[in-house]
């Protein structure tokens, strides 16, 4: 039986917190020949929402361009629920800002595909993304801002 002050991490639910599309310039835009342009952004948020639970969510903003006009827009917000207790000194943030980014991720990365294609597009594919990449440029720029 674990002890009460043993290291918890649950994953109490994946959802799909928010997502919207934009056609601006339909439909005079899907006639054009040329190669759009796309980026894609990607964000994340961590809260806490109770005794040990945390939402976290992972964001992306999907921009495919043909000139400088919009094809679509795709902003897609994916959320999961966590039980994190009982961590180590200093095991918090890096298990908000990393293992819990990587098991939301690819539930994103499926959704953001599924709207796209099931606006008439080509599929768009999502990177995969090393959060422990990002996590530690973060922690990088945080300590460089301190010393200004």
């Amino acid at each position: 039986m674990a002890e009460a002050n043993d290291p918890v991490f649950q994953i109490q639910r994946i959802y799909l917190k928010d997502v919207s599309l934009e056609q601006p310039n339909s439909p005079a835009i899907l006639l054009s020949q040329e190669a759009p342009t796309v980026d894609i952004q990607i964000g994340l948020g961590s809260e806490q929402i109770g005794e040990g639970v945390f939402e976290i969510t992972v964001t992306a903003t999907v921009t495919t361009k043909i000139k400088e006009q919009t094809m679509f827009l795709v902003e897609a917000k994916q959320a999961g629920i966590f039980e994190i207790r009982n961590l180590p000194e200093g095991q918090l943030q890096p298990v908000t800002g990393i293992a819990c980014p990587q098991i939301i991720y690819p539930y994103l990365r499926g959704n953001v595909a599924d709207v796209i294609q099931r606006a008439g597009f080509p599929p768009v594919h999502m990177a995969e993304i090393n959060f422990q990449a990002m996590f530690d440029q973060q922690q990088r720029m945080a300590a460089e801002q301190q010393l200004q």
